[in-house]
């Protein structure tokens, strides 16, 4: 190759085109129809617009495992942007998810479940049956447990070691619930092609768990997946599934969108907490503890690829740094994920790549291998540059990731 590649050259690099409507699921979609028509989508689901919600991804996740024809309509959370005037007069506090079925507006995610499940039929048990009474409190349990460790800073150590004791003996009754089920879910359900797939009482279940896998790992150095296997089992079960990967976020996205989401997250500083924050914050990601799935790194090279281009010209706007720089140096950082060669530019900005390497959100840039793929090529350029500043994320608010720009094309 004679220099790093133009935006025509890089425009070469095919993908073929998803179908975002009744293809596999994707955080792109206003519609989704799984085979029906338009007509038939009666459901509207506000969910947030970067895909940091729990509670949006419950009820995404009950839609899309049930099928149920559904339209999207995407809106800021008060963490990253000002919330939508015309959605504030539909649902007064603003709160996400809400749903709309002929005319009715629905909020809580619970109640969301319990409203759709009479209208479409079950996943699994029902939300408010007595098989799920146990499970409902054990989550709320769990999820208390990791707030009281995550999100608290401890007094001394042994506080700290108090807290991390509870957490460990809420989660071990997931685990041991995990255990004595003969096909890894919770409350397995079965698809219309008799395929085991999880029910209501996983879904209630993986959009937190999702986040304790990445916070604790990043923040407190603990691994949940090599610490339980059973829930390891569980979550590989779910990343077997396209419909969960589609709303699957990646380690990085949740270490740093949940501090102002949760009022703060504290680290504890050990030597596996040090050795794994630096993993996830160059890029190098998790591995296996992320994604427990094999996949072909240049296919998903592709997809990282066209997404940056479909989005370079307010990519570049909206870069703080070194404007006159970034462009080409995010031409070398694409050349080196799609090539494997590096080639320097002749102005290169460390610190421009640098600030988009950390604000790639999955999973609404892109999936998760194709962001830790271009968040690799981005720190491999960066580091040829002699500046190391580094540009903070912000811990109290997430402006830096307000959509307004990029809505304005």
């Amino acid at each position: 190759m004679n220099g790093i590649l133009t935006w025509d050259d890089l425009n070469k690099f095919e993908v073929e085109d998803l179908d975002i409507v009744n293809g596999i699921n994707n955080s792109y979609a206003n519609l989704r129809l799984f085979g029906h028509s338009e007509n038939d989508a009666l459901v509207t689901l506000y969910r947030d617009r970067h895909s940091w919600c729990p509670y949006c991804q419950k009820i995404w996740l009950w839609l899309e495992f049930k099928r149920v024809p559904y339209r999207v309509k995407k809106i800021n959370m008060f963490c990253y942007g000002q919330k939508e005037s015309w959605f504030l007069e539909k649902v007064r506090s603003g709160k996400l998810p809400a749903i709309e079925f002929k005319g009715q507006v629905i909020t809580e995610s619970d109640d969301i479940i319990a409203f759709l499940e009479n209208e479409f039929g079950v996943l699994g048990s029902s939300i408010t049956s007595s098989h799920l009474i146990k499970i409902r409190k054990l989550e709320r349990e769990i999820f208390r447990s990791w707030c009281n460790w995550l999100c608290r800073e401890s007094i001394n150590s042994i506080d700290n070691s108090f807290r991390k004791k509870r957490f460990k003996e809420s989660i071990s009754k997931l685990d041991e619930i995990l255990s004595r089920s003969k096909s890894g879910f919770i409350d397995p359900s079965v698809s219309n092609t008799d395929v085991i797939e999880p029910g209501v009482g996983d879904i209630i279940f993986v959009p937190y768990l999702e986040r304790m896998n990445a916070s604790l790992i990043y923040y407190k150095g603990f691994n949940l997946r090599s610490n339980y296997r059973h829930i390891d089992n569980w979550l590989t079960l779910f990343e077997g599934t396209s419909t969960y990967r589609g709303t699957q976020g990646d380690f990085h996205t949740h270490s740093h969108d949940l501090p102002p989401q949760m009022g703060g997250c504290f680290k504890e500083s050990n030597e596996q907490q040090i050795s794994f924050s630096k993993q996830i914050d160059t890029g190098e990601g998790l591995g296996n503890y992320e994604l427990n799935k094999n996949f072909d790194s240049k296919y998903f090279a592709k997809i990282a690829l066209k997404r940056v281009i479909k989005h370079k010209d307010n990519l570049i706007k909206t870069n703080p740094y070194d404007k006159e720089y970034f462009e080409e140096s995010l031409r070398s950082a694409l050349t080196y994920m799609i090539t494997d060669e590096v080639i320097i530019p002749e102005k290169l900005s460390g610190k421009s790549l640098r600030y988009l390497k950390d604000r790639i959100s999955v999973p609404r840039d892109m999936p998760i291998i194709s962001a830790r793929l271009l968040r690799q090529s981005l720190n491999k350029i960066e580091l040829l540059c002699d500046d190391n500043e580094i540009d903070g994320i912000p811990l109290g608010h997430r402006y830096d990731q307000d959509p307004a720009r990029f809505l304005l094309n």
